[in-house]
Protein backbone atom coordinates (compact mmCIF):
# COMPACT_ATOMS: atom_id res chain seq x y z
CA UNK A 1 0.00 0.00 0.00
CA UNK A 2 1.47 3.21 -0.74
CA UNK A 3 1.13 6.67 1.30
CA UNK A 4 1.66 9.21 -0.97
CA UNK A 5 0.39 11.84 1.70
CA UNK A 6 3.83 11.13 3.60
CA UNK A 7 4.33 8.78 6.31
CA UNK A 8 2.47 7.55 9.60
CA UNK A 9 2.71 5.95 12.90
CA UNK A 10 0.18 4.02 13.74
CA UNK A 11 1.11 2.99 17.83
CA UNK A 12 -1.40 -0.34 18.00
CA UNK A 13 -1.84 -2.05 21.60
CA UNK A 14 -2.89 -5.48 20.26
CA UNK A 15 -4.39 -6.49 24.37
CA UNK A 16 -3.61 -9.63 26.33
CA UNK A 17 -3.13 -12.31 23.21
CA UNK A 18 -7.12 -13.16 22.79
CA UNK A 19 -8.34 -12.04 18.75
CA UNK A 20 -11.15 -11.09 20.38
CA UNK A 21 -9.84 -8.78 22.72
CA UNK A 22 -8.04 -6.61 19.58
CA UNK A 23 -10.11 -3.50 19.27
CA UNK A 24 -11.94 -2.59 15.91
CA UNK A 25 -9.59 0.59 15.71
CA UNK A 26 -6.31 -1.67 15.95
CA UNK A 27 -7.74 -4.25 13.37
CA UNK A 28 -8.31 -1.15 11.29
CA UNK A 29 -4.81 0.41 11.73
CA UNK A 30 -3.22 -2.98 10.79
CA UNK A 31 -4.94 -3.20 7.61
CA UNK A 32 -4.33 0.25 6.73
CA UNK A 33 0.21 0.10 7.47
CA UNK A 34 2.59 -0.81 4.73
CA UNK A 35 4.94 -1.78 7.56
CA UNK A 36 4.50 -3.33 10.94
CA UNK A 37 7.60 -2.72 13.91
CA UNK A 38 7.26 -5.45 16.97
CA UNK A 39 8.87 -7.60 18.95
CA UNK A 40 9.11 -10.92 17.02
CA UNK A 41 6.54 -12.74 19.43
CA UNK A 42 3.77 -10.34 18.65
CA UNK A 43 4.05 -10.46 15.18
CA UNK A 44 3.56 -13.65 14.96
CA UNK A 45 0.63 -13.64 17.51
CA UNK A 46 -1.16 -11.49 14.90
CA UNK A 47 0.21 -13.05 11.36
CA UNK A 48 -3.41 -13.61 9.87
CA UNK A 49 -4.22 -10.14 9.79
CA UNK A 50 -0.51 -8.72 8.76
CA UNK A 51 0.51 -10.92 5.79
CA UNK A 52 1.80 -8.76 2.94
CA UNK A 53 3.17 -6.31 5.06
CA UNK A 54 7.26 -5.15 5.27
CA UNK A 55 7.99 -6.66 8.94
CA UNK A 56 10.37 -5.64 11.12
CA UNK A 57 11.29 -8.12 13.58
CA UNK A 58 13.05 -7.71 16.66
CA UNK A 59 13.71 -9.45 20.09
CA UNK A 60 13.01 -8.03 23.79
CA UNK A 61 15.57 -5.34 24.79
CA UNK A 62 15.28 -3.83 21.61
CA UNK A 63 12.69 -1.45 22.23
CA UNK A 64 14.62 1.65 21.06
CA UNK A 65 15.98 -0.06 18.20
CA UNK A 66 12.56 -0.89 17.24
CA UNK A 67 11.45 2.76 17.79
CA UNK A 68 13.93 3.97 15.63
CA UNK A 69 12.90 1.89 12.57
CA UNK A 70 9.56 3.14 12.92
CA UNK A 71 10.07 6.54 13.09
CA UNK A 72 13.16 6.05 10.10
CA UNK A 73 10.28 4.06 7.80
CA UNK A 74 7.60 7.11 8.79
CA UNK A 75 9.90 9.64 7.95
CA UNK A 76 10.43 7.77 4.47
CA UNK A 77 7.04 7.99 3.98
CA UNK A 78 5.87 4.71 5.04
CA UNK A 79 2.42 4.26 6.85
CA UNK A 80 3.54 2.14 10.04
CA UNK A 81 2.15 0.01 13.00
CA UNK A 82 4.34 -0.34 15.85
CA UNK A 83 2.88 -3.37 18.21
CA UNK A 84 2.88 -3.64 21.25
CA UNK A 85 1.29 -5.81 24.02
CA UNK A 86 -1.80 -4.63 26.24
CA UNK A 87 -1.64 -0.78 25.60
CA UNK A 88 1.14 0.71 24.10
CA UNK A 89 0.70 3.48 26.76
CA UNK A 90 1.42 1.61 29.47
CA UNK A 91 5.09 0.47 29.59
CA UNK A 92 4.69 0.00 25.96
CA UNK A 93 6.13 1.37 22.82
CA UNK A 94 4.34 4.43 22.80
CA UNK A 95 7.61 5.94 25.15
CA UNK A 96 10.63 4.56 22.96
CA UNK A 97 8.73 6.30 19.99
CA UNK A 98 8.45 9.55 21.29
CA UNK A 99 11.45 9.64 22.77
CA UNK A 100 12.91 9.43 19.51
CA UNK A 101 10.49 11.90 17.78
CA UNK A 102 11.77 14.23 20.20
CA UNK A 103 15.49 13.38 19.56
CA UNK A 104 14.35 13.81 15.93
CA UNK A 105 13.25 17.12 16.38
CA UNK A 106 9.49 16.17 15.72
CA UNK A 107 7.29 19.12 14.84
CA UNK A 108 4.16 17.36 16.29
CA UNK A 109 2.66 17.04 13.32
CA UNK A 110 4.65 15.38 10.54
CA UNK A 111 4.72 12.33 10.89
CA UNK A 112 1.14 12.30 12.34
CA UNK A 113 1.16 9.87 15.36
CA UNK A 114 -1.92 7.77 16.44
CA UNK A 115 -2.65 5.80 19.04
CA UNK A 116 -5.01 3.18 19.32
CA UNK A 117 -5.41 1.96 22.96
CA UNK A 118 -5.38 -1.11 23.94
CA UNK A 119 -6.61 -3.80 26.83
CA UNK A 120 -3.95 -3.46 29.23
CA UNK A 121 -2.39 -6.20 31.53
CA UNK A 122 -4.04 -5.02 34.58
CA UNK A 123 -7.09 -4.59 33.06
CA UNK A 124 -7.39 -8.22 31.58
CA UNK A 125 -6.26 -9.95 34.90
CA UNK A 126 -8.52 -7.97 36.78
CA UNK A 127 -11.73 -9.12 34.49
CA UNK A 128 -10.33 -12.55 35.34
CA UNK A 129 -10.12 -12.19 38.78
CA UNK A 130 -13.74 -10.36 39.66
CA UNK A 131 -13.90 -6.75 40.90
CA UNK A 132 -10.44 -5.70 42.36
CA UNK A 133 -9.86 -2.38 41.13
CA UNK A 134 -12.77 -0.39 41.98
CA UNK A 135 -10.90 1.72 44.67
CA UNK A 136 -8.10 3.81 43.57
CA UNK A 137 -5.27 1.74 42.47
CA UNK A 138 -1.47 1.51 40.79
CA UNK A 139 0.65 -0.14 38.25
CA UNK A 140 4.34 -0.32 39.88
CA UNK A 141 6.64 -2.72 37.35
CA UNK A 142 9.33 -4.55 40.04
CA UNK A 143 11.84 -4.31 36.78
CA UNK A 144 14.98 -2.56 38.19
CA UNK A 145 16.94 -2.36 34.64
CA UNK A 146 15.85 1.22 33.98
CA UNK A 147 14.19 2.05 37.35
CA UNK A 148 16.49 2.53 40.28
CA UNK A 149 14.92 -0.26 42.92
CA UNK A 150 15.71 2.49 45.25
CA UNK A 151 12.78 4.94 43.11
CA UNK A 152 10.70 1.53 42.82
CA UNK A 153 10.83 0.78 46.47
CA UNK A 154 9.69 4.39 47.16
CA UNK A 155 6.46 4.29 45.07
CA UNK A 156 5.62 0.66 46.91
CA UNK A 157 5.93 2.20 50.12
CA UNK A 158 3.67 5.17 49.28
CA UNK A 159 1.32 2.71 47.85
CA UNK A 160 1.31 0.82 51.03
CA UNK A 161 0.84 4.44 52.78
CA UNK A 162 -1.98 5.26 50.57
CA UNK A 163 -4.00 1.89 50.86
CA UNK A 164 -4.22 1.87 47.23
CA UNK A 165 -4.53 -1.79 45.11
CA UNK A 166 -1.74 -2.52 43.51
CA UNK A 167 -1.10 -4.13 40.01
CA UNK A 168 2.59 -5.40 39.29
CA UNK A 169 4.26 -5.67 36.07
CA UNK A 170 7.18 -7.39 35.53
CA UNK A 171 6.95 -8.91 39.01
CA UNK A 172 9.46 -11.78 38.92
CA UNK A 173 12.45 -13.26 35.77
CA UNK A 174 15.37 -16.01 36.67
CA UNK A 175 17.50 -12.97 36.98
CA UNK A 176 15.13 -10.90 39.01
CA UNK A 177 14.26 -13.57 41.65
CA UNK A 178 13.74 -11.46 44.90
CA UNK A 179 11.97 -8.16 44.31
CA UNK A 180 8.38 -9.73 44.58
CA UNK A 181 9.20 -11.14 47.81
CA UNK A 182 10.36 -7.33 49.18
CA UNK A 183 7.34 -5.85 47.32
CA UNK A 184 5.03 -8.48 49.63
CA UNK A 185 7.74 -7.21 53.04
CA UNK A 186 6.94 -3.35 51.88
CA UNK A 187 3.31 -4.02 51.63
CA UNK A 188 2.98 -6.35 54.34
CA UNK A 189 4.15 -3.38 56.90
CA UNK A 190 0.64 -1.58 56.70
CA UNK A 191 -1.87 -4.43 55.61
CA UNK A 192 -3.22 -7.55 56.69
CA UNK A 193 -1.30 -11.04 55.49
CA UNK A 194 -5.04 -11.94 54.61
CA UNK A 195 -5.76 -8.79 51.99
CA UNK A 196 -6.02 -10.90 48.94
CA UNK A 197 -3.63 -11.25 46.22
CA UNK A 198 -4.33 -12.58 42.64
CA UNK A 199 -1.73 -13.83 40.44
CA UNK A 200 -2.73 -13.83 36.70
CA UNK A 201 -0.16 -16.11 34.07
CA UNK A 202 -0.84 -15.41 30.57
CA UNK A 203 -3.92 -13.68 30.91
CA UNK A 204 -6.55 -14.65 28.04
CA UNK A 205 -4.47 -16.54 26.52
CA UNK A 206 -4.82 -20.69 26.05
CA UNK A 207 -1.97 -21.30 28.66
CA UNK A 208 -3.58 -19.03 30.96
CA UNK A 209 -3.83 -19.72 34.91
CA UNK A 210 -5.63 -17.62 37.63
CA UNK A 211 -5.18 -18.24 41.47
CA UNK A 212 -5.96 -16.60 44.82
CA UNK A 213 -4.08 -16.34 47.25
CA UNK A 214 -3.09 -13.84 50.05
CA UNK A 215 -0.67 -11.82 51.44
CA UNK A 216 1.06 -14.07 53.66
CA UNK A 217 0.56 -16.90 51.42
CA UNK A 218 2.47 -15.12 48.23
CA UNK A 219 5.88 -15.56 50.49
CA UNK A 220 5.30 -19.12 49.30
CA UNK A 221 4.14 -18.93 45.72
CA UNK A 222 6.73 -16.84 44.48
CA UNK A 223 7.95 -19.31 42.42
CA UNK A 224 4.84 -19.63 40.23
CA UNK A 225 5.03 -16.07 39.09
CA UNK A 226 7.16 -14.79 36.16
CA UNK A 227 7.22 -12.42 33.28
CA UNK A 228 4.07 -13.30 31.40
CA UNK A 229 2.13 -12.98 35.20
CA UNK A 230 0.11 -9.47 36.55
CA UNK A 231 0.25 -9.36 40.35
CA UNK A 232 -2.76 -7.47 41.87
CA UNK A 233 -2.58 -7.16 45.28
CA UNK A 234 -5.92 -5.53 47.20
CA UNK A 235 -6.21 -3.24 49.99
CA UNK A 236 -7.47 -2.78 53.14
CA UNK A 237 -11.23 -3.47 52.04
CA UNK A 238 -10.93 -6.17 49.62
CA UNK A 239 -11.99 -9.16 50.32
CA UNK A 240 -13.13 -12.88 47.91
CA UNK A 241 -16.31 -14.05 47.66
CA UNK A 242 -17.42 -17.00 45.48
CA UNK A 243 -13.84 -17.41 44.01
CA UNK A 244 -13.46 -13.61 42.80
CA UNK A 245 -11.61 -10.96 44.56
CA UNK A 246 -13.58 -8.27 45.39
CA UNK A 247 -13.05 -4.42 46.24
CA UNK A 248 -15.87 -2.78 47.12
CA UNK A 249 -16.82 0.66 45.50
CA UNK A 250 -16.57 2.40 48.34
CA UNK A 251 -14.91 2.23 52.16
CA UNK A 252 -18.33 1.01 53.23
CA UNK A 253 -17.78 -2.82 53.12
CA UNK A 254 -21.99 -4.09 52.37
CA UNK A 255 -22.95 -7.39 50.87
CA UNK A 256 -20.50 -9.64 52.35
CA UNK A 257 -21.48 -12.99 53.21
Amino acid sequence: MSNSDGGKLFLVGLGPGDPALLTPGAADALARCDAVVGFRGYLESIAPLIQGKDLVSMELGQELERAQRAVDLAYAGKSVAVVSSGDAGVYGMAGPVFRILTDRGWDGAAPPVITLPGVSALQAAAALLGSPLMQDFCAISLSDLLTPWAAIRRRLEAAALGDFVVALYNPRSRRRDWQLLEARRILSEQRSGETPVGLVREAWRPDQKVTITNLQELESRCSEVDMFTTVIIGNSTTYVHGGRIVTPRGYEEKGRG
